[in-house]
């Protein structure tokens, strides 16, 4: 069956596969164009750096007038992700749109690392070590960079 959600989600997928930004890859589950799962890797010369993260993006039949839902599988410390891997970010909420494709959402994630909004915390202890003791922030930061070489 080919809705209109599955039809832009092979071409977000070829273009994916055709133009991949720098640092980030997805790709659907082998069955399901609706479930993927990425990897992001931690952005080069940032307490990230050297980082593999992974991520899955649940897509609905709205899609692309309505978000994924886009949570982190590896575990992490961040201002803006919640401890069950979910991430508070606006163009996932009420900021989405449907120009947004499978890449764009990678990249804001991926972005999102480095620049946390400290104001939107769903994690009240990084988002407090972000703006009071970056020094023990990077390092519980490259914590979960180690972490994210071993972990499943």
């Amino acid at each position: 069956m080919s809705t209109p959600a599955r039809k832009r989600l092979m071409r977000d997928f070829k273009r994916l596969q055709q133009d991949p930004p720098a640092g980030i890859s997805g790709a659907p589950q082998d069955n399901n164009i609706m479930l993927w799962n990425a990897v992001i890797f931690g952005p080069d010369d940032t307490p990230w750096d050297g980082g593999t993260f992974k991520l899955t993006l649940q897509f609905v039949e709205d899609y692309p007038n309505k978000a994924p839902t886009v949570r982190f599988v590896s575990r992490m410390f961040h201002p803006n992700i919640y401890a069950d891997g979910s991430i508070c970010l606006d163009i996932l909420q009420n900021q989405w749109s449907p120009i947004y494709d499978v890449a764009a959402i990678l990249t804001s994630v991926q972005s999102l690392l480095c620049d946390p909004n400290p104001n939107s915390p769903a994690n009240s202890e990084a988002a407090r070590m972000f703006s009071e003791n970056k020094r023990e922030y990077n390092r519980r930061v490259r914590e979960i960079v180690e972490q994210s070489w071993t972990a499943d």
